[in-house]
């Protein structure tokens, strides 16, 4: 385990840690990955692994677009969609979740140190409330900001924008933890400290030239505190 520090120079003050859910939090990106692939195909669109790990964390609009550059402008995006979703929920309601490793080690270091944390995702609060209740996570932190408390979510910084707000901090003053390309664009376009626990594949020289850090796991955030 380690932690590789890509832009040590952009270390200010840490005063809060912003969440990303899927892929950091809990253990269901693999999940997304699965089912956008099985709906595209039930949809006679062969989706590629690679493919759907190009539609993580994007909001509604940017999801549609990117799929549509994968098979067309005729593409039944909301159709896939809504089968993703029903696919994906009848295998949690049957499988359960998984927390990502270090995820309570971590919150335990930001409690002993007086910061405080949000979750800042695209996922609904149902969903949110939902995985982290079962994972007894929902009370460690002290605001959840998820997609349709902003007018766009991610790419676009405003998540990360309302999420640092709802801590009453500067945007500059709080590391974001995501694990998608996606995610850490909107986090350091919202001016944070992106740092990337990687989760399906590793960060590409785009993704790294914008990292602040780059985790092996959260444990690993440990040491910045």
């Amino acid at each position: 385990m380690s932690l590789e520090m890509l832009h040590p120079q952009w270390k200010r003050n840490i005063r809060g840690v912003l969440f990303d859910m899927d892929g950091v939090i809990v253990d269901t990106e693999r999940l997304y990955t699965r089912f956008w692939q099985e709906a595209a195909q039930a949809f006679g669109c062969p989706m590629t692994r690679e493919q759907a790990l190009g539609m993580r964390s994007l909001n509604r609009d940017t999801a549609k677009k990117k799929m549509e550059s994968y098979f067309g402008p005729d593409t039944p995006y909301a159709a896939i969609r809504e089968l993703r979703i029903r696919l994906m929920d009848e295998y949690i309601a049957e499988n359960g979740v998984e927390a990502k490793p270090g995820i309570y080690a971590l919150l335990d270091a930001l409690d002993d140190n007086g910061i405080p944390a949000a979750v800042t995702t695209s996922s609904s609060l149902e969903r949110v409330n939902a995985n982290l209740s079962k994972l007894n996570l929902l009370h460690r932190f002290a605001r959840i900001c998820q997609g349709s408390d902003v007018p766009t979510c991610k790419p676009e910084p405003e998540i990360y924008l309302y999420g640092a707000a709802s801590l009453g901090l500067p945007p500059e003053n709080c590391l974001a933890l995501e694990d998608s390309p996606a995610g850490i664009l909107s986090a350091y376009r919202a001016g944070c400290m992106p740092i990337m626990v990687p989760d399906q594949d590793q960060p590409d020289e785009k993704t790294r030239g914008i990292l602040f850090a780059k985790a092996d796991s959260l444990a690993d955030v440990i040491s910045l505190l």
